[in-house]
């Protein structure tokens, strides 16, 4: 992909997500949240997001599956180093059920197995943040009809010599994430929603995001591609490379860190 193509399919994406954005927003506060097989809760703001979605990724690149949490994977399955669109069309449910600003629209484009692009929008808050890993990451307001300010460059951080400003989950704080907090000197903690964590990382707002329970892969792609295009990294724990496109699409567990070289 070179830079025109590249730059010509980001503005697409950013289109689609600001249209699935629109129609979240409309479904806010109309309730009607159901609950999945695996116990996690589904709005019809998911599906209409991911209908929308899906739509304007089959007319943007017809060739390129798409596997979304709310849709069947292609079948057959995959294979690990396929190229595809990945898909959260509305991460961070339970903060969109909760009245909170936190959740947002996903989409990553996976190339050889590995997130290259990410973009992330949130319906709330009015803004995108998107990225293309080599290239560089920005982030963009939008107004009520869609229609979208100029994008600002934005740039990690590097580690600060003092306290550092740790995201977590508000919804999943789990014991391994818990020990790791503890062992960090000097943080701070902030909790937050959605992959909007990742935003914070990747423009220089905070420095790390931990999570080392397991996660689906859908929830972690755009904001590992968003991440690395500003400058950070984001690994397994220990600093291996994290695994998409397992059968059960689970990441184990993972850091964000704005310092590419301190996780």
């Amino acid at each position: 992909m070179d830079a025109s193509a590249g730059a010509e399919l980001m503005e697409a994406l950013t289109g689609i997500s600001v249209r699935a954005a629109l129609v979240i927003r409309k479904e806010a506060g109309k309730g009607g949240a159901q609950r999945k097989a695996d116990g996690s809760p589904v709005t019809m703001a998911d599906f209409a997001a991911d209908a929308a979605i899906r739509e304007g990724l089959m007319r943007v690149a017809p060739t390129l599956p798409i596997v979304s949490e709310e849709h069947a994977a292609p079948e057959p399955p995959l294979p690990r180093d396929a190229d595809y669109f990945l898909v959260d069309p509305l991460d961070g449910t339970r903060e969109f059920i909760a009245g909170r600003d936190e959740y947002a629209v996903n989409i990553a484009l996976m190339a050889g197995g590995t997130p290259v692009l990410g973009i992330i929008t949130a319906p709330a808050l009015a803004l995108v943040w998107r990225g293309i890993v080599g290239w560089g990451a920005e982030r963009i307001a939008f107004a009520p009809d869609g229609t979208c300010a100029p994008p600002q460059r934005i740039h990690a951080r590097p580690r600060p010599q003092g306290e550092l400003s740790v995201l977590v989950s508000r919804s999943h704080l789990d014991p391994r994430t818990q020990a790791y907090l503890d062992g960090l000197p000097k943080a701070r903690t902030v909790g937050s929603g959605s992959a909007v964590k990742f935003c914070r990382v990747a423009d220089g707002s905070a420095d790390l995001y931990p999570r080392l329970a397991p996660t689906r892969d859908w929830d972690v792609a755009a904001g590992h591609a968003l991440v690395e295009a500003a400058g950070g990294r984001v690994a397994a724990p220990g600093g291996t490379q994290l695994a998409y496109g397992t059968p059960e699409r689970l990441i184990p567990g993972f850091i964000a860190s704005a310092d590419p070289t301190k996780l």
